[in-house]
This record gives structure tokens, C-alpha cells and sequence, in this order.
């Protein structure tokens, strides 16, 4: 009898744990999207009424109908042109230099993969400068390879710090058994460890593609008009007279639908790939 009101009070004790850490889990994640709710929100009001924050408001799409327009469309082009394109190259180059620097013989592979780890650090303000003078001095100032070669330059090393921890998860007896059976190291690599790191390789691939997707910095300095990138075209609502902050709400909550999308869609892989991220690295 005393087992049975332990085991119950035990039981009693997990419940009761186990609902405070979703409770909080819920609430963590409300505070955490709170600013992402709060901004589409905000684009259904009206300027007067984003500034004097109230519950209670009257929905107006007058942001939209500002927001949306032929150069917004052109821009939501530039956007998805340059972020796929770097998405494909850096996909291209880093899970190559990634299989590359686990599975090929190398003197210093640790120091090759500090290097590429290394270029993250940077700050990009501190390249900025030779970058613009580089690109001016080739005239590939305002175009599409600009930004491609550039966020592609970003996007690898980022990739290959994330790739290379799934390729290290699988067991070089694999590889051995492959050769044992005639397999190439190239119908290795596409049938046998590709399908192993596909999650891996899917988060790290989404990563670079949220964070060239809402690059700033680069955009604003290397493009003007040719080239630029929704993050660009949102900041023609700061000017000298003030902040458009309902325009620039609307315009963000159009800006970010895509890459929640993808996010929405790919979470299984996502989950997946950071999962099997953390076990080793």
C-alpha cells in the first residue's frame, strides 16, 4: 500500500513538473514572437495609431496597398534571385569542402576548418571599405554577381562550421564497407552519405538562407536600384522627416512570410539536423 501512494505521488510529482516546463515553454514562446505579432499588428493601423499605441483600433489596409507596388515586386525579385542563388552555391561548395576536409587525407585538416570558421568572426563593417573600392574598381557595383559572390562568401563558411559536424557523426566504416563492395567515392558520396546528412545539410542550407535573406548592411552599400533586396527597400520608410512605422510594418510582415514559410514546411528536417548537430561536435 505504501509503494502504491509512493509510485502515485511520484507519479503525481512527474505530471506536475512536466506541465510547469510546457506552461513555461508556451510562455517563453509567446514573449519570444510577441515582437513579430506585435509588428503585424501594427500594419493594420493606421501611422497615428502605431504611434500612440492602443488595444483597440479599427483594421485599415492603406499600408498595404502603399507597401505593395511595381518596385516592391521588383525587389521581392532581387531578393529571391540572390538569396536562392546563394543558397544553391553555398550549398554546392560547402558540403563538398565539408566531405572534403572529414574524409580526405589531409595534413592539417583542424587548421583548413579553422580558417573557414575563422572568416565568420569578421566583423563586416571592417570589409567594407575594400569590398565597395573592389567591386566600384570592376564595375560590379549594383548587380546581381556582386551580391551573389559576396553572400556566397558569407554563406559557405557558416555552412561548412555545420555541415562538417553531421559528416564527423558518420562512421568511416561505412565508407570502408562502400569500398569493399566497388563503390566509387563519388556513388558514395551522392547514394550513401548524402541521404545520411540530408537534415544536416536542409537546416544548415535554411540558415544561410534566413540570414542572406534579411542582410542589411551589404545590400544597402554595394546596390542602389538594380539590385536591391526587400531589407533595402523597407528603409526608404526611414527619412528625414520621420519613420513611416506602419509602411515599415507592413512592408517586414511581407518580408518575413517566406521565410517562415520555409521554415513551416522544413521543420521536420530542421529539428531533425539540429538535433543531430548537438550530439557531437
Amino acid at each position: 500500500m505504501i509503494c502504491l501512494q509512493l509510485a502515485g505521488g511520484c507519479t503525481m510529482s512527474r505530471k506536475i513538473k512536466r506541465d510547469t516546463v510546457n506552461v513555461l515553454s508556451v510562455l517563453i514562446a509567446l514573449l519570444w514572437i510577441f515582437p513579430i505579432i506585435y509588428m503585424m499588428i501594427s500594419s493594420f493601423k493606421t501611422e497615428s495609431q502605431v504611434i500612440i499605441p492602443g488595444i483597440f483600433f479599427k483594421p485599415t489596409l492603406e499600408n498595404y496597398q502603399a507597401v505593395v507596388n511595381p518596385e516592391f515586386y521588383q525587389h521581392l525579385v532581387n531578393s529571391i534571385i540572390i538569396t536562392c542563388a546563394t543558397v544553391i552555391f553555398s550549398t554546392i561548395l560547402a558540403v563538398s569542402a565539408s566531405y572534403g576536409l572529414v574524409f580526405t587525407p589531409l595534413k592539417k585538416p583542424d587548421k583548413i576548418y579553422f580558417w573557414f570558421v575563422s572568416t565568420t568572426f569578421l566583423p563586416a563593417v571592417a570589409v567594407i571599405a575594400p569590398i565597395y573600392f573592389a567591386f566600384k574598381k570592376i564595375n560590379m557595383i549594383d548587380s546581381y554577381a556582386a551580391m551573389i559572390l559576396l553572400y556566397v562568401g558569407a554563406g559557405t563558411p557558416l555552412m561548412v562550421w555545420l555541415v562538417t559536424t553531421f559528416f564527423k557523426e558518420i562512421p568511416i566504416e561505412i565508407i570502408e564497407a562502400a569500398d569493399i563492395d566497388g563503390s566509387s567515392r563519388l556513388n558514395t558520396f551522392f547514394k550513401i552519405m548524402l541521404p545520411l546528412t540530408k537534415n544536416g545539410i536542409v537546416s544548415a542550407a535554411l540558415l544561410v538562407f534566413i540570414t542572406t535573406w534579411n542582410e542589411f548592411f551589404f545590400a544597402v552599400t554595394i546596390t542602389y536600384t538594380n539590385s536591391s533586396t526587400l531589407s533595402v527597400y523597407m528603409s526608404k520608410y526611414m527619412v528625414q522627416q520621420g519613420y513611416f512605422w506602419g509602411k515599415m510594418c507592413a512592408a517586414a510582415t511581407m518580408i518575413v512570410i517566406i521565410p517562415i514559410a520555409m521554415g513551416f514546411f522544413t521543420q521536420k528536417s530542421l529539428v531533425k539536423g539540429l538535433a543531430a548537430g548537438s550530439v557531437k561536435g
